[in-house]
């Protein structure tokens, strides 16, 4: 019987090795005409260059929808989308929202049971309060 190594199979966790951003593509739609589109209109012009320079792996696409309110959309690599209305608001809001929509998974919100996630188990064991001392019951 020959001797057999130990197959292990390696699970990719985001992060370790290597990171992979999970958005793939910003939207951002505006209105040449409307007031709400104020501000995005001087995001486009002023600081959307800038962000552009220091997220290149970050496909941007800027599109006009003329009298509708302007929009910040991100897709992401799951196939999920996240879409924010940033009417009437100032460029540095808006920059604050695209990067939210950057730095976002793209998983959907939802409540957490559990405060921990953990792929491994504890070394240390499941706590009792009844270790370490000599208790009689």
């Amino acid at each position: 019987m020959p001797l057999q190594a130990l197959r292990t199979i390696a699970k990719p966790q985001n992060g370790v090795g290597a990171f992979i951003l999970q958005c793939k593509r910003i939207d951002l739609h505006y209105c040449d005409w409307a007031g709400s589109s104020k501000g995005m209109n001087d995001f486009l012009r002023t600081t959307l260059p800038a962000f552009a320079k220091q997220n290149p792996s970050i496909e941007l696409s800027v599109s006009p929808r003329p009298g509708r309110h302007p929009v910040v959309k991100g897709l992401y690599i799951n196939g999920q989308h996240k879409s924010i209305c940033v009417r009437n608001m100032e460029p540095a809001e808006i920059l604050r929202k695209v990067e939210l929509l950057t730095a976002a998974s793209g998983e959907r919100l939802r409540r957490e049971r559990r405060p921990v996630k953990s792929t491994n188990e504890s070394v240390r064991g499941v706590w009792d309060p009844f270790h370490g001392h000599n208790y009689k019951i």
